[in-house]
């Protein structure tokens, strides 16, 4: 195993800047995760640690040697990709061994590290069968048996579980995230699936327009996010973003004048900001608080729809300036009976964003 360096690794199509000088350590044994919406950079990041992908500039090291030019049989690393890319003509032993088998190795080395991997992944009675007769989650365990008989030093997953239906993909989370704690490769996985990268990660890498935007942990993106980008990409649902003016300032405070007339206390940021100034108050759905009537600076949401979940319910709305807004409600169902609800925000639980995009709190 190995941990692995990126440092101000760019590529360029072209004219065209697809991954601008990013520079990243992921630890040996970690498990970090690359997100982002489509077309940021992170699956073009992913194939140039691999070696599919030139590196342009910069420079990357595995284990501390530098393979920024190094063919990608020989950085050790194993990747395993949305399309499983099996061999079908092929049983899972052939396509499990087919690697070593290409490096001349006998049949008892073969067999010798096929078998104790194939037992991990519950493949042992499955050996004779060919891709076409096992389902989804049997052929993704075989691409990922398929790389691991190898062992590298770094695993690659390039969004594996996008091929498979929403039960098959819980189950398989689960699996990778055992697999991973029993085997503790350093792995880098790829998705623009948000909630595998919050239950599989030890830190999440968010990528925009081909430049990280943050890195931390789950909970770190969750609870501390340092743009507005990120706490609107990290969330399920996703966040509440209301636009709000600043009509005051003290010492303490600033007054910010929301949808619908209503007034608004907030602490005042390190940033000076003036009357006049366009902020952007984000707060999640579940720190909201909801009422059937007005109280002092609620804010009025018209409901248009209801999810009932059984332990929890969502509301969707707008406020009065046609801005969406999301509600998650765990108490009194019967709230749900009302079409206007007022929305209560607690300063402590917001976030505030400047017109650029910036956290200033």
């Amino acid at each position: 195993m190995a941990g692995l360096a990126l440092t101000n690794v760019s590529k360029d199509y072209g004219s065209v800047r697809a991954i601008d000088e990013v520079s990243l350590e992921v630890r040996d044994g970690e498990f970090v995760v690359f997100v982002g919406p489509s077309g940021c950079g992170k699956s073009t990041l992913l194939r140039m640690i691999a070696g599919l992908e030139e590196i342009t500039s910069g420079a990357l090291t595995i284990g501390g040697q530098d393979v920024t030019r190094t063919d990608p049989a020989e950085r050790h690393i194993a990747m395993v990709f949305q399309s499983y890319a099996l061999y079908p003509h092929m049983t899972v032993r052939g396509n499990l061994g087919f690697a070593l088998r290409m490096a001349r190795q006998s049949k008892a080395e073969v067999a010798a590290k096929v078998d104790p991997v194939a037992a991990m992944l519950q493949l042992d009675a499955l050996m004779d069968r060919k891709p076409s007769q096992l389902s989804g989650g049997q052929r993704q365990r075989v691409a990922i048996g398929r790389a691991l008989v190898r062992s590298p030093q770094v695993f690659l997953f390039d969004e594996p579980l996008s091929n498979l239906d929403a039960e098959l993909r819980v189950q398989m989370r689960v699996e990778l995230a055992q697999l991973h704690k029993k085997i503790g490769i350093t792995t880098i996985y790829v998705t623009h699936d948000q909630v595998e990268a919050m239950t599989l990660a030890d830190r999440i890498v968010v990528l925009r327009d081909g430049i990280i935007e943050q890195v931390g942990t789950p909970l770190d993106l969750y609870d501390d996010p340092t743009s507005l980008f990120v706490a609107g990409f990290i969330g399920s649902p996703r966040i509440n973003e209301i636009r709000a003016t600043v009509t005051a300032t003290n010492a303490e405070q600033l007054l910010l004048q929301l949808p619908g007339e209503v007034a608004f206390a907030y602490p005042r940021p390190e940033k000076d900001l003036k009357p006049g100034d366009t902020v952007t108050l984000a707060i999640r759905p579940e720190h909201l608080t909801a009422s059937d009537k007005a109280t002092p600076n609620s804010i009025p949401m018209d409901v248009e729809y209801w999810e009932h979940l059984g332990g929890v319910s969502y509301a969707y709305g707008a406020l009065k300036n046609g801005q969406r807004m999301i509600l998650e409600h765990r108490l009194n169902r019967s709230i749900s009976e009302y079409q206007t609800l007022h929305l209560s925000i607690e300063p402590s639980r917001a976030f505030l964003f400047d017109a650029a995009g910036r956290r200033l709190t």
